[in-house]
């Protein structure tokens, strides 16, 4: 019973969706729930992930936060769900938790993470190689200012 299960699951599960983490700004492309499939328009909903639950299975969520009008909204959106068409990540911050649940309360600076803006044109495996390149020439940087003080 439990292989007829892993089965159907694997089936159900979105092979294109990127890399997401805690701190990362993203838009969320949703077909909403109804009967009229004829008149369905996608909404958008665009804010920053707090927490990312239940791993990697069919049960993973994101939780999003948006401010509308001074007010916070969240919603949780299961990842592998038919009525998510995409998502799209705009903005990556650095982020020392996994999960930002103090952003709830958090006021101005507090509020604010480090980061750096994202081209929308790159895809995820760039992104991961300009990471990998970025660290050894921060240190080769240092070494070269030690080598001149000496």
């Amino acid at each position: 019973m439990t292989n007829k299960l892993k089965v159907f699951t694997q089936t159900q599960l979105k092979k294109d969706l990127p890399e997401i983490r805690p701190g990362d700004i993203i838009k969320v492309y949703q077909k909403p729930a109804g009967e009229e499939k004829k008149k369905r328009k996608t909404q958008v909903f665009e804010g920053q992930v707090l927490a990312k639950k239940h791993g990697k299975g069919i049960s993973a969520t994101i939780t999003v936060r948006k401010i509308i009008k001074g007010i916070g909204v969240e919603k949780i959106f299961p990842i592998h769900s038919p009525l998510i068409e995409k998502i799209e990540i705009l903005k990556r911050y650095k982020t020392r938790r996994a999960k930002l649940y103090y952003l709830r309360t958090a006021k101005g600076r507090r509020a604010k993470l480090k980061g750096k803006e994202i081209p929308k044109a790159t895809k995820e495996k760039k992104i991961a190689e300009e990471t990998r390149k970025e660290t050894p020439q921060k240190t080769q940087k240092k070494e070269t200012k030690k080598k001149r003080g000496n």
